[in-house]
């Protein structure tokens, strides 16, 4: 059964790691996908033609979520190209770590604007399509160290927090409308950016996790394929972990 037949879904950040996971995820179960990233390089053509081998549309565009006037034309431009919107994935996402006492001003900056930012931007966008349509779902990147914290990622972890703020937020301001608003807060994910962690910092993740192993890229995509769907038609602002019970 595919869950988000007939459904148009935009995913920020999708050209590799987690966004790559769920936009492939999404078009397999029948979503015609819009998915940005900074510029429109192979990785994006790369991901245009799986979603296109798979049936369904999948248009790359490059943008800057972090850019308010930017992420209006961009939805503007894919209401126009697709004919609707029915989910968003806020997954657009940086770091800069480093410990509080070093951080520039500069680097808090950064990470707020494109981690933070970008998703009240790029949700302030879709909600006059979807309240016109009386439906969406929206899906938030959150991360578990918004929910905990972590030493050197003071912008960071507060970038996510802020996330969970927002999609607490929009789903109380929404959901008379039927729109559901749901942040997902993953744990240790294996990735290009994990794997070059240093071996014996992966070794001491693990042991922190009781599940034993880290998590994919598809374990998170595969929670936003259930947030998206209505599967979850009565689920609106939980944050939903996937950590593997790192966090408890």
């Amino acid at each position: 059964m595919k869950l988000l037949e007939g459904k148009t879904a935009i995913v920020t950040g999708a050209a590799r790691g987690i966004g790559r996971a769920i936009a492939l995820t999404f078009g397999k179960h029948g979503a015609n996908v819009a998915f940005t990233d900074l510029a429109i390089d192979d990785n994006v053509k790369s991901l245009e033609k799986e979603l296109a081998d798979m049936g369904v549309k999948g248009k790359g565009y490059a943008a800057d979520a972090s850019k308010f006037d930017a992420s209006q034309e961009l939805v503007k431009q894919i209401v126009e190209d697709f004919g609707k919107v029915d989910v968003l994935i806020n997954n657009a996402g940086i770091t800069r770590d480093t410990l509080l006492m070093r951080m520039s001003e500069e680097q808090w900056d950064l990470v707020i604007n494109v981690n933070l930012k970008s998703a009240f931007n790029m949700t302030k966008a879709v909600i006059g399509t979807m309240m016109k349509q009386r439906s969406g779902s929206i899906v938030n990147m959150s991360s578990i160290v918004g929910v905990g914290g972590n030493a050197s990622q003071a912008n960071y972890s507060a970038s996510k927090a802020g996330m969970i703020g927002l999609t607490k937020s929009t789903a109380k301001e929404l959901g008379s409308r039927n729109i559901r608003c749901n942040a997902i807060a993953p744990g240790f994910i294996i990735t290009d950016m994990t794997a070059k962690l240093p071996e014996k910092v992966v070794e001491e993740w693990i042991k922190g996790i009781p599940l034993k192993r880290g998590g994919t890229p598809e374990d998170v995509a595969n929670t936003a394929l259930f947030l998206a769907s209505d599967l979850s038609s009565y689920i609106s602002g939980q944050v939903i972990q996937v950590t593997g019970a790192m966090l408890i």
